[in-house]
């Protein structure tokens, strides 16, 4: 079993790779911003039926996963490549077009996030694994209300925060209707929930070195709490609204990730501000520099 998902594995990184540099010579060639996030989600959907297919067992599980996560893959990149168009530019990558070495970066660690997030549903999908268990356990369904809800407050948090940009009376603000009153930044709610979801799914016929695959939604996890995700939007919205006192408002009783009524998210302290509702010290950049209060 291990010697086949060895060989999965390797297929599965060749794939991702190619895929990744493929698209990488047209943004770099080009300066094309348009098929960045466009290659990421597009890339898992890839991965997913590709693997479904050469297993050639169809279990319940195996069809149960890989239409979760081509409908979230088809789903995001497409709501990504809308958005991008309509914007033009992605401003990431502002300082890494003219350098192919910087741009090239971003691209390796593209490729290295799809495929670690990936483990789980190339697991369920390796061959074989039908044979264990090919019955819905509590682990399934507990993995099937964690994607539904993730992917239900993703997408929701993305058209409202969508359609609250694009209305020319909200130019300067910052969203903070709907799913935004109860979290600074839902969407990234919705996507560690989808991906949790996937790898308690994926519990259910984990052996061995198969449990890497929680790697999955560590490292979905690392990287928007602590990398490029709320970190970075954080400090871009305190350097640009410090000065407006409903902003400073805003984020002193809207949770940082956790869907929390702001009156309950403002009575609560400092601590467990921080360790329910991820409300961390490298969040905050109200001073001009990390405030650690």
């Amino acid at each position: 079993m291990w010697i086949l998902d060895v060989n999965n594995l390797a297929i599965c990184a060749i794939v991702t790779v190619a895929m990744q540099f493929m698209f990488f010579l047209i943004a770099c060639s080009c300066k094309f911003d348009k098929v960045t996030d466009f290659a990421g989600g597009t890339n898992f959907v890839v991965l997913a039926v590709m693997t479904f297919l050469i297993s050639w067992t169809f279990s319940t599980r195996q069809i149960l996963a890989t239409v979760f996560i081509v409908t979230w893959g088809l789903r995001l990149s497409g709501y990504l490549l809308y958005r991008i168009i309509k914007i033009g530019t992605d401003n990431r990558f502002d300082d890494k077009r003219e350098n192919p070495l910087k741009f090239a970066i971003f691209w390796i660690f593209q490729a290295v996030w799809v495929f670690t997030v990936s483990l789980p549903v190339i697991f369920i999908n390796a061959p074989r694994s039908s044979d264990r268990y090919d019955y819905i356990t509590p682990q399934d369904i507990v993995g099937i209300v964690l994607f539904v809800l993730g992917l239900i407050i993703e997408t929701v948090a993305d058209l409202q925060k969508f359609n609250f940009r694009n209305n020319p009376a909200n130019k300067g603000k910052w969203c903070d209707t709907g799913l935004w009153r109860f979290s600074r930044h839902p969407n990234y709610l919705g996507e560690i929930m989808v991906w949790l979801g996937i790898f308690v799914i994926s519990t259910s016929i984990l052996q061995g070195g198969q449990w890497t695959a929680v790697l999955s939604p560590l490292f979905t996890m690392a990287i928007l709490l602590f990398l490029s995700g709320i970190p970075l939007l954080e400090k871009n919205s305190d350097e640009r609204y410090r000065s407006n006192e409903q902003y400073v408002e805003y984020k002193n009783r809207t949770s940082p990730l956790v869907l929390v009524p702001p009156p309950c998210f403002s009575c609560l302290p400092s601590p467990l501000k921080c360790l329910v509702c991820c409300e961390f010290p490298l969040y905050n950049y109200l001073n001009g520099v990390q405030n650690f209060r």
